[in-house]
């Protein structure tokens, strides 16, 4: 298997995996590579960041991690975002998502609980949505998760 970059001519980029370079190249001549975001059929291939192994000549250091604490803060800040600018739909989420993908109702930002079985149905609608973890509140509730749309 090959990983290509691959981009649209409106600059949409994605990655493509082929068997061999022949393969993708009779995919390309056959229109069968699409863009997954505007459709495009016609896509070119984009040089490849590779690496050579050689000689160590000094070491690197690893990228320093961001200490709990600051770990902690980017949560609470993309929660409180999330909690303020997204519409708590609660277990209707599925259902209020499906409509807004269908446009029974205008497109909104909405947060909710949903569960396997609906989540699974949202992905064979082609709805797209995210899980975010909801951390535990100091008042010893279990842990649950929100689904965002």
């Amino acid at each position: 298997m090959i990983a290509y970059d691959l981009q649209c001519p409106t600059g949409h980029r994605f990655e493509g995996w082929f068997e061999d370079s022949k393969a993708f190249e009779q995919q390309q001549r056959e229109g069968l590579i699409a863009c997954p975001v505007c459709g495009h059929t016609d896509v070119a291939r984009l040089p490849s960041v590779f690496a050579i192994k050689g000689v160590k000549h000094a070491e690197v250091s690893p990228p320093q991690l961001r200490t709990p604490s600051e770990q902690e803060i980017m949560a609470r800040a993309i929660m409180h975002y999330v909690q303020n600018n997204f519409d708590n739909v609660g277990t209707d989420f599925a259902k209020e998502a499906l409509k807004i993908h269908y446009g029974v109702t205008e497109p909104r930002n909405i947060r909710g609980v949903s569960s396997p079985q609906e989540e699974e149905t949202l992905r064979q609608e082609g709805v797209t949505f995210f899980k975010v973890p909801v951390p535990p509140s100091s008042d010893s509730e279990p842990p649950s998760s929100e689904s965002d749309a």
